[in-house]
């Protein structure tokens, strides 16, 4: 990889939709678990700043090279609904070996911090990490063999 440089930042905005907001309703059939709170949902928040902090390592990439998330972290601080905008920002803070480590805030239309976090991704050879999906698939299939 590449040497990010010292805060490189990257952005992305989202407008939060009504798919977005919080709706259990699919994993179960209690109605405490349903459509909860018209607003835009944490694990939404959580997938947009995995989103954003990939953005921090694709131009430093070399061939044959592939980021994997490790660890996020997210504080949601504030809610937006459905049709505000969203804007993500995740900032470069370092790298410890091949784990590229970014903060993360992202602010409504209307100034409010929604939330703030961190995400480590870890840097691979793209074959390792092939290698290591086909174990899993092959573990799986025998698994669901004996079931």
């Amino acid at each position: 990889m590449r040497a990010i440089p010292d805060r490189y930042e990257t952005h992305h905005a989202v407008v939060v939709t009504p798919a977005m907001t919080v709706d259990f309703e699919h994993e179960h059939h209690d109605p405490r678990l349903g459509k909860l709170h018209p607003v835009y949902a944490t694990y939404w928040l959580t997938k947009h700043m995995e989103l954003v902090s990939r953005k921090i390592i694709l131009p430093f990439l070399e061939a044959g090279e592939e980021g994997i998330g490790h660890a996020v972290e997210v504080r949601h601080l504030a809610s937006a609904l459905p049709g505000m905008r969203v804007d993500l920002r995740a900032a470069f803070v370092r790298m410890d070996g091949n784990r590229v480590h970014a903060t993360c805030v992202a602010t409504s239309e209307l100034g409010d911090r929604i939330g703030e976090g961190a995400t480590i991704q870890v840097i691979l050879p793209v074959n390792r990490l092939d290698g290591a999906f086909e174990r899993l698939r092959q573990r799986w299939e025998r698994h669901r063999g004996r079931a």
